[in-house]
């Protein structure tokens, strides 16, 4: 939220808008793999313990220069790199460490708690966010004692005090989460010993390439985004479309989150005990569907209803593919295979805002998502007969060998 609206204030750019977001992916994309052999090297709670540091000095170095105003467009774009090489590191290792957390049959469970967490954080983070960013320069002249229209606080200081908030907020939850990390006491695993190589590098993507239904999970989430996807038209439906403005707008972003978060208390409540694969394959078919019906909806609360319900299903389809993924990979590989996972995560995220907007600009907002969720269907279909192995999948349990992948 600052990062993004700061450099806006800034430059007014659209342009710049957009590289804050591909500064802080292409890192995170090219570092993947490296990332990942490091955290199946090293201790695991420790590399996650560094990068959460580093990641709080970085926000506390962000506050200090912002309060100074001294954050240019360069300086923001510099730290977009740095926040994206962090992350390339923050996920893989976050999503290794959790298996070693506690027992294996309860993982399901786990990872659906740990998308409560990150679901409740989608929804509030951004309005708290852009609260204390709107609110910092009352705050900063109630506690000088004067009043912002006293001049104590100028609007040129405005945008610099609201990101210096926020970024100082930011500074303490990275603090707080270091200190919770490192509260852990996860199950010891032995830790890779080869040294980094393209041999050890493109393990992760053997090990995916080598298991049909961990190949199939994988791919499939990739596709079905990459052709489901319409958060980036979201703002052409609530204004052209829902005939709705920035609150109208809002909940439409929200209306997935809130679908998301009421599945991952359920699938924590009563997980998937039972055909796993099915469940999967059938969760990405009903996000096809609802993505066809919002397409071709015309009031906001139907819209609403049917993006939450996508939120559910999308729910549905993370837990069982990332406890498939989870339960099927060794402790020796957990890095490097959550790494890659990652990759075919954010390189589905982003490609397909790009290919919705392409298509969009093409055929049309109400077409590009219509066709993009009947082609979401269709993908299904494919993956049930490409890959019987997932189609069939039962329950799920435990199948990785530690002793046998430590390369």
């Amino acid at each position: 939220v600052a990062l993004g609206w700061q450099m806006y204030d800034l430059t007014g750019s659209a342009w710049d808008l957009g590289l804050v977001g591909l500064a802080q992916f292409l890192p995170a994309l090219l570092l993947a793999l490296p990332a990942g052999h490091t955290i199946d090297r090293h201790d695991r709670r420790r590399v996650l313990a560094l990068v959460l540091a580093l990641q709080a000095v970085v926000a506390a170095a962000l506050a200090i220069a912002s309060g100074a105003d001294g954050l240019g467009r360069g300086g923001l774009l510099a730290v977009s790199v740095g926040l994206g090489a962090l992350r390339a590191f923050q996920m893989p290792a976050s999503q290794a460490l959790l298996p070693q957390l506690g027992p294996f049959e309860r993982l399901p469970q786990a990872l659906a708690l740990s998308a409560t967490a990150l679901q409740g954080a989608i929804i509030g983070g951004p309005a708290l966010g852009g609260a204390l960013y709107a609110l910092a320069p009352a705050l900063l002249a109630a506690v000088s004692g004067a009043t912002a229209a006293s001049g104590v606080v100028g609007s040129s200081a405005i945008p610099q005090a609201g990101a210096a908030l926020v970024y100082a907020v930011c500074a303490l939850g990275f603090a707080l989460a270091l200190a919770a990390v490192l509260r852990l006491q996860p199950r010891p695993v032995t830790g890779l010993r080869e040294p980094m190589s393209i041999s050890s590098l493109a393990a992760g993507l053997r090990f995916i390439a080598e298991r049909p239904v961990v190949l199939g999970a994988v791919s499939l989430d990739l596709f079905a985004v990459l052709l489901g996807g319409a958060t980036a038209l979201l703002p052409i439906f609530a204004r052209d479309i829902l005939l709705t403005g920035p609150v109208g707008l809002g909940l439409l972003r929200a209306a997935p989150a809130v679908g998301a978060l009421a599945m991952s208390l359920l699938l924590a409540r009563w997980p998937v005990q039972r055909r796993s694969g099915a469940w999967l394959l059938g969760a990405v078919a009903v996000y096809g569907v609802t993505m066809v019906g919002f397409g071709l909806s015309r009031q906001l609360g139907w819209s609403m209803a049917l993006l939450a319900l996508s939120g559910a299903a999308d729910m549905v389809s993370v837990v069982i593919r990332q406890s498939l993924v989870q339960l099927a990979t060794p402790d020796a590989m957990r890095g490097r295979v959550s790494a890659v996972n990652g990759v075919f995560i954010g390189a589905s995220n982003q490609l397909g805002e790009f290919e919705s907007g392409a298509t969009a600009a093409l055929f049309g907002p109400v077409a590009s998502v219509v066709v993009g969720g009947i082609g979401t269907v269709a993908v299904v279909l494919v993956w049930a007969r490409w890959f019987p192995a997932l189609a069939r999948h039962d329950r799920l349990v435990r199948s990785g060998d530690d002793e046998g992948a430590r390369v």
